[in-house]
């Protein structure tokens, strides 16, 4: 196995536990190699640090697969996948649930790659490209151990933002092994049912992480005013609407994803006609709902980390106060409003301080009375804080 040297700084975040090798002067003067290949990562002394996977091209050149010699063979991908798939069945909640991750990357001890099980199939998403070298095996090992009807690979491009806005229907599944899933395939969370594309778009239609938060908000639904911004396919609205709230308004800009958020609803056998949705800028909107004097008793906003349809006005630093003013108008005092971000390079001592800087602008007070974060099946090591992504929020008007 070839050795390649690592500065000081790199040596340090190796010596703390940090799976990741950023590109640096010292990767820089690396001999060519191919993605996928391994490597002994070294000090300049010679001394021997970790394994790592390569992926030269990408910003993150190497990510760590061990610290001890070791093969990337099946046997060593074989113990991998199953501690995964043990460590679901021992902790994570999952009864009336056929959608979940399978395997979390870094938290699981495979950094740069992910499995999603939807009912009896799984889709595979690699943010690493050294892992492409790999996949056969990869993919041969989860049929043997798991048996699905098929397995997908959803793409990840790199230009996500200007894809975002155009991507309803453009196939970014693609299957590896087994027999293709319906165009929408029926899947189940918290015994509510979702409709799931393994190829169409860049996502599936499911944001998986968020599923014990909509459980947790389903119990304070009952006869309530719910308003979901940035609805996506409306996985919270078909719960809130599940749990007995009075009226679901559900905005997003997308005309496709607001037709799947009906579809969504008629698959639990709820009358999309007695809630609204809303297709339009969630600001937009928020401005017209306030000139109307509407009034709710829980607003989620849920928005992507950047936006594709405004230029990128739309950023989670320094949009998200904006939001937050333009949402505060329309909650009763002592209502709810869910605050939620996905955006990896956004800490919650920052995210906090956008929320204040909104509460102050709309001269209300919002008191946190409940933090979550990604559910069991959404790992990450103690030397990774980058995998602690998601901010979820539950805030009290004042």
């Amino acid at each position: 196995m070839e050795q390649r040297i690592v500065g000081a700084d790199t040596v340090r975040m190796l010596e703390l536990g940090h799976p990741w090798i950023i590109a640096d002067t010292f990767t820089r003067r690396w001999p060519k190699a191919k993605a996928g290949d391994l490597v002994e990562l070294t000090d300049e002394r010679g001394r021997p640090l970790a394994i790592a996977l390569l992926d030269p091209a990408d910003r993150i050149v190497a990510r760590v697969l061990a610290h001890h010699s070791m093969q990337l063979d099946r046997g060593w991908i074989k113990k991998r996948l199953q501690a995964a798939i043990t460590l679901r069945e021992r902790y994570a909640d999952l009864d009336d649930t056929s959608a979940y991750r399978l395997v979390n990357a870094e938290g699981d001890g495979l950094p740069g790659l992910t499995v999603d099980r939807y009912a009896d199939y799984l889709m595979i998403q690699l943010y690493c490209e050294g892992w492409r070298p790999h996949l056969k095996l990869v993919t041969s090992v989860l049929q043997e151990l798991l048996q699905p009807l098929g397995i997908y690979e959803k793409a990840r491009p790199q230009n996500t933002r200007e894809l975002e806005a155009v991507s309803d229907s453009k196939k970014y599944g693609r299957l590896l092994t087994g027999s293709a899933a319906p165009q929408r395939l029926e899947v189940q969370e918290n015994g509510l049912s979702f409709l799931v594309a393994l190829e169409e778009g860049l996502n599936t239609g499911l944001f998986l992480d968020q599923r014990e938060n909509r459980r947790s908000l389903m119990p304070r639904m009952a006869g309530k005013r719910f308003l979901n911004l940035f609805a996506y396919t409306g996985a919270f609205s078909v719960a809130a609407a599940a749990s007995g709230a009075s009226q679901v308004t559900s905005v997003d800009v997308s005309p496709g994803y607001t037709d799947w958020n009906r579809a969504n609803f008629s698959a639990n056998r709820l009358n999309p006609k007695k809630h609204r949705f809303l297709v339009g800028d969630c600001m937009t909107r928020l401005a017209e709902l306030a000139t109307a004097n509407e009034k709710f008793d829980i607003i989620l906003m849920d928005p992507p980390s950047f936006s594709t349809t405004t230029k990128g006005r739309f950023t989670t630093r320094g949009g998200t106060s904006d939001l937050v003013a333009a949402c505060l108008p329309l909650l009763v005092d002592g209502g709810l409003l869910i605050c939620s971000s996905n955006h990896q390079k956004t800490d919650l001592a920052d995210y906090l301080k956008e929320l204040r800087r909104g509460a102050l602008q709309a001269g209300a007070e919002l008191w946190v009375i409940e933090q979550k974060g990604q559910p069991v099946d959404f790992p990450y090591p103690v030397t990774l804080p980058e995998g602690r992504y998601l901010k979820y929020l539950a805030c009290v008007k004042g």
